[in-house]
């Protein structure tokens, strides 16, 4: 059975520590610009949980034509799911110190790779702290080999011309910052501005000021708003395929279901023969 999309500190120390089948917790530490994601977990982090490397096993090698962070070969991703202990009767809980911006990477991949019960900790890290819950420092023993089987191909997917197609007879969000959908700046890929016909929709939309996700009827709205209100076909995309997975978890909260496009504006605007709009229009 799938699991919620969230899950709340309260019930992943209560799984952790009083019984209950405890989850396989993950650490994604990752932010742009910021290569220091494992020094951060090992400054403090859940107890039991396992750093991911979101640029090293959540991703391919990045190339023009895929993008700053593809999607990684499924043998490797699940070599690399057995190495954080996942198996066929545990379920997964990820988090990061970012809102789960990061996390979602790690979220999206497992649903897409046909893991059912994974979820995110709503209002991550700092939700946990702020609870007084305890943290624990350095590096922890490995946790036991898993034997997880992946199945990928259980979440929809966009390449560019689907995409494109999309903006034109859907409804297809850019999760970047308004300023970069603008085109107004861009600062790490080839050219600014966003795919014609895509509406701008910033993942940190997606969150309240202490970093939890709005309520379900709050997130209902905006997405209403937006025109992904569920009766028309729904992609998302970001810079890289990574902060777009935190708006297909807001939509699935929602009941509305989103295909990701991987490659992102990493890998449209490394292609001159795609166009790219500007402004704050949709087109």
């Amino acid at each position: 059975m799938t699991a919620p999309v969230l899950t709340t500190p309260a019930e992943l120390y209560s799984r952790l520590f009083h019984g209950g089948p405890a989850p396989v917790v993950l650490d994604v530490r990752w932010r742009l610009g910021d290569p220091h994601g494992h020094e951060h977990y090992r400054a403090g982090h859940i107890p039991g949980a396992c750093h991911v490397d979101l640029d090293a096993e959540l991703s391919a090698a990045p190339t023009p034509a895929d993008g700053r962070h593809p999607l990684p070969d499924p043998a490797t991703l699940q070599r690399s799911a057995r190495r954080w202990g996942l198996t066929a009767d545990r379920p997964v809980v990820v988090y990061d110190d970012s809102g789960n911006t990061a996390a979602a990477r790690a979220w999206w991949l497992l649903r897409w790779a046909g893991v059912e019960r994974v979820s995110l900790l709503d209002g991550a890290l700092a939700a946990w702290r702020a609870a007084g819950l305890p943290v624990e420092t350095g590096e922890p023993a490995p946790p036991a080999e898993g034997n997880v089987v992946l199945a990928p191909g259980q979440l929809p997917v966009l390449d560019a011309d689907a995409a494109a197609e999309v903006a034109r007879t859907g409804v297809l969000l850019d999760a970047r910052a308004a300023e970069r959908y603008r085109g107004e700046t861009e600062p790490v890929d080839p050219r600014a501005g966003h795919i014609p016909g895509a509406r701008s929709a910033p993942t940190g939309d997606n969150l309240a000021p202490d970093g939890t996700f709005h309520s379900v009827e709050e997130l209902a709205r905006r997405f209403t708003a937006l025109g992904a209100d569920g009766t028309t076909e729904v992609g998302v995309y970001c810079g890289s395929g990574v902060t777009a997975a935190h708006t297909v978890a807001a939509l699935a909260r929602v009941g509305v279901t989103a295909a990701l496009y991987p490659g992102s504006w990493s890998a449209w605007s490394a292609d001159t023969a795609r166009p790219a709009a500007m402004g704050a229009a949709a087109g």
